[in-house]
């Protein structure tokens, strides 16, 4: 899951949270939108923290010189 799938889920957790006023018997709306939200935010976490570890290992090198013996 990528960051607009990660602020999609933040997203719709919370318009069932705060937005829609729908009684649905044996679902509670406002916990599904938490949880939703809930993950939101740590799939958001979980991926920034990786893609900040991608950034550090991926930096070049400097100062590096490569010799080539004919």
């Amino acid at each position: 899951m990528g960051i607009g799938g990660c602020i999609g889920l933040i997203a719709v957790g919370a318009i069932l949270t705060f937005a829609v006023d729908w009684e649905l018997s044996g679902v509670n709306l406002d916990l599904v939108g938490l949880i939703m939200m809930g993950v939101g935010a740590l799939g958001l976490a979980a991926y920034v923290s990786i893609l900040k570890r991608r950034r550090i290992a991926a930096a070049p090198v400097v100062g590096v010189e490569e010799d080539r013996h004919m």
